[in-house]
């Protein structure tokens, strides 16, 4: 078992986290604390659900659940686009982020079959 900080996937998915935290930051008031909260929720869960799928014997639950949470933290998220939360830059940055994470997330789920 490798120490979860030391996963591709556990890296990508912080640092997706840390970058959505900054930006729903700079949400409106009206949208801070409804759809940004939901956007935190679901990408602080799916950071959890990877450390989860790494220290558990069953990982496959947990790698499901975490690709879940990601798919859910990108229509949220462009939810936010469409509601000019965020900026044509920041959503193709992100989206790219939420690409690799998604990716990766897919590639653990095959290696458990």
């Amino acid at each position: 078992m490798a120490i979860y900080l030391h996963l591709p996937v556990y890296k990508a998915s912080y640092d997706l986290a840390l970058e959505i935290f900054k930006t729903i930051k700079e949400f409106n008031r009206e949208y801070k604390y409804t759809l940004g909260e939901n956007i935190k929720k679901e990408i602080i869960e799916m950071v959890t659900d990877i450390y989860r799928a790494n220290s558990s014997f069953s990982k496959k639950p947990h790698i499901e659940k975490a690709r879940e949470k990601i798919e859910t933290v990108r229509i949220f998220f462009r939810l936010a686009r469409d509601l000019r939360q965020v900026g044509l830059e920041r959503f193709v940055d992100v989206n790219e982020k939420i690409e690799n994470v998604s990716k990766q997330l897919s590639a653990w789920q095959r290696s458990q079959k």
